[in-house]
């Protein structure tokens, strides 16, 4: 099923004729309107004019979150506060928060594009959508709501949060989607399975989940605990929000890039060259619809690879692998590049061990130190002390063999990991206490 077949199944040459019309009227219009594009621009010795082709977009400068926190709240707005109509927020942990903005336009672009997220999952106007991504400042919970309704559907806009009341609703009103953090599925099932609900039973069939890293291994984790086809979606805030991509129902591999609205590259997070489709390298947006809040080139810092293959379903877009890690997220082990997604990976083959772990970096002297702590099952944790060590040995070996990177894997008991109702925080960097 697709949402807006007219633009959705557009041929490449008609889908980059309109990407270059859209793509100079936004850099004609930020240039203009926005200071940090106009100083830029003119310090690496371009406008608006050179943009004659696509293949021209790589001679503008990049956009960083930086740039983002240093224009706090309101300098990269490109209309008058008149013309909009929300305001979003990132959590700023890490220093400002960085502030988005829409304009009515944007809302129905946001709407829509989440519409064709729902519909590429499987989704009609006759599901009920259980939205237990966080409202407020966040984009996720709003964004989905928006789409939902879009599309017609039934919404439960529940957020995050309160668990056991969060199951009920899952029963009572038998919803048959949800949204949530890949991490927050695996904690209501859990939960579920706590207080004697057999999570299986439930109305669910699909699954959006997005805003973290997650693996293969999790992703067959949930939809055997919960009987649902789990799909990613991928998003970013600065970007719009969630709807930048989605897993469809009938492919299965790789997330649909809504190419009418968003460029998307992939460049070498070192050096900042553009790589070809097909190479791992981080992702680099360009929006080329929004009217508040456009970005040129922005660095999104998450590693993916472009994949220019058909897909059965139709669409015409590219797709992007899910993500791998974050670029300034990698850990540096003794000078090994390990990302958490990768580590998790092999966790999740291994027979036994549960889908909640976490990562602690340290340094002794001179040198670092990489420690898991893994959730193991009822019965693994039940057996004798000698066969839990055997185990530990076992994943320490693979993630060697595998990573090149020597880990201490320490077995702790089921269900004494800290759980996560939104973005599961997986590693503790104690090099930067």
């Amino acid at each position: 099923m697709i949402y807006n077949e007219e633009f959705e199944t557009l041929p490449r040459e008609v889908l980059e004729a309109l990407q270059l019309k859209r793509l100079r009227q936004v850099m004609e219009r930020v240039y203009h309107t926005v200071g940090l594009y106009r100083k830029s621009f003119d310090e690496a010795g371009v406008s608006p004019e050179d943009l004659t082709s696509l293949n021209d977009l790589h001679r503008f400068p990049f956009t960083t979150k930086g740039d983002l926190r240093d224009n706090y709240p309101f300098g990269l707005f490109a209309v008058p506060m008149s013309n909009i109509v929300r305001l979003h927020a990132s959590s700023g942990t890490t220093g400002k928060s960085t502030v988005v903005a829409y304009t009515r336009r944007d809302i129905e672009t946001w709407s829509e594009l989440m519409a064709r997220c729902f519909v590429a999952a499987g989704l009609t106007r006759n599901d009920i959508i259980h939205n237990a991504y966080g409202y407020g400042l966040f984009t996720g919970g709003l964004g989905a709501h928006y789409g939902a309704e879009k599309m017609g559907a039934s919404v439960i806009p529940m957020s995050g949060g309160n668990t056991k009341r969060q199951i009920t609703i899952l029963q009572d009103f038998g919803p048959t989607a949800i949204c949530c953090t890949p991490s927050y599925a695996l904690t209501l099932a859990e939960a579920g399975a706590e207080i004697g609900v057999d999570m299986r039973a439930l109305k669910l069939r699909v699954g959006i989940l997005g805003a973290e890293p997650w693996s293969e291994q999790m992703r067959s984790e949930i939809e055997d605990k919960l009987d649902i086809t789990a799909l990613n979606i991928y998003g970013l805030s600065e970007v719009i929000g969630p709807g930048v991509s989605m897993e469809c129902i009938e492919g299965r591999n790789g997330m649909h890039i809504f190419e009418d609205h968003f460029i998307v590259e992939t460049i070498d997070p070192d050096t900042g060259a553009v790589l070809p489709p097909g190479e791992a390298g981080e992702l680099v947006f360009t929006t080329i619809t929004k009217e508040a809040f456009p970005l040129i080139r922005y660095r999104t810092r998450d590693i993916s690879r472009i994949m220019t293959e058909p897909c059965r379903c139709g669409r015409n877009f590219f797709r992007m692998e899910r993500v791998s890690g974050r670029s300034d997220d990698m850990l540096i082990i003794r000078g090994v590049n390990v990302f958490p997604s990768q580590i998790e990976s092999i966790l999740m083959a291994i027979e036994g061990l549960e889908p909640h772990y976490q990562l602690i970096v340290e340094r002794t002297g001179t040198l670092d130190t990489l420690t898991i702590k893994v959730e193991v099952s009822d019965k693994i944790f039940s057996d004798e002390v000698r066969m839990l060590q055997g185990l530990e040995r076992r994943i320490s070996k693979d993630i060697k063999d595998y990573l090149g990177v020597t880990a201490a894997v320490r077995l702790v008991e089921p269900k004494s990991l800290q759980r996560f109702e939104g973005k599961a925080e997986r590693v503790v960097d104690k090099r930067r206490s």
